[in-house]
């Protein structure tokens, strides 16, 4: 299921770009443009996090934000505060109101989304898991899709769970044995070259169409997921 994300931004080419991007990433995103109407939305809805704008029409992005953090409903709530104040005071005052995180205009869709999934991470775990992401490679755990730049890649369920393994682990080293164990479990026997076989497929269905190769055989010591080749 993807994470929900309640937008309240009055300007509405910068809730245009917030919103593709957001969408592009797999979120869905519920929009509202006045500030009441934010925060009949966020108790209404219950949104997984909450991008806040600071000056809104009727009512704040501070006055919603404490609403917010006093109603037992919504108070749990990530919020990330998007202003255009940019002084330390502004910051600590938006922080100490309740706001997770603070980031001041103009920003990028890439800092905006870092910074999203960074509070995914640390608050709701289970929400940032939905996507791996890694040089072109994304993975949709919930959906079990895979695609390389924007082209679908198929892959049995045995070449699917190492190709999860390494983008949860990536540019670290895991000998033939390590990857069985996580793969298959320590309780199965399995020969070590069977991965040499597994990992082949894996590399043709990843590099088709003379798309770069990004796992890395370590001479001695196993594989990796490093697009530094």
């Amino acid at each position: 299921m993807s994470a929900k994300i309640l937008l309240v931004e009055d300007d509405p080419s910068l809730t245009e770009l917030i919103c593709y991007n957001l969408e592009q990433e797999g979120y869905d995103v519920l929009v509202e443009m006045d500030g009441e109407e934010g925060l009949i939305s966020a108790q209404a809805n219950t949104p997984d996090l909450i991008l806040l704008d600071w000056m809104l029409p009727n009512l704040s992005g501070i006055e919603i934000c404490r609403r917010i953090r006093r109603d037992k409903s919504t108070q749990n709530i990530p919020v990330i505060m998007l202003t255009a104040r940019s002084e330390e005071n502004d910051r600590i005052r938006g922080l100490d109101t309740g706001a997770d995180d603070y980031i001041t205009k103009p920003f990028s869709p890439k800092e905006l989304t870092a910074r999203i999934k960074a509070i995914f991470r640390r608050i709701r775990p289970a929400l940032s898991d939905q996507l791996l992401e890694y040089a072109g490679i994304e993975m949709d755990l919930s959906s079990r899709k895979i695609k390389r730049d924007g082209s679908p890649i198929h892959l049995g369920p045995t070449e699917f769970n190492i190709l999860k393994f390494l983008m949860e682990n990536p540019r670290r080293v895991f000998s033939r044995e390590q990857l069985l164990d996580m793969v298959w479990g320590n309780d199965i026997y399995v020969e070590a070259r069977t991965i040499d076989v597994h990992i082949r497929r894996l590399r043709k269905a990843l590099n088709e169409g003379d798309k770069p190769n990004v796992i890395r055989t370590v001479r001695s010591a196993g594989y990796s997921l490093d697009q530094d080749i």
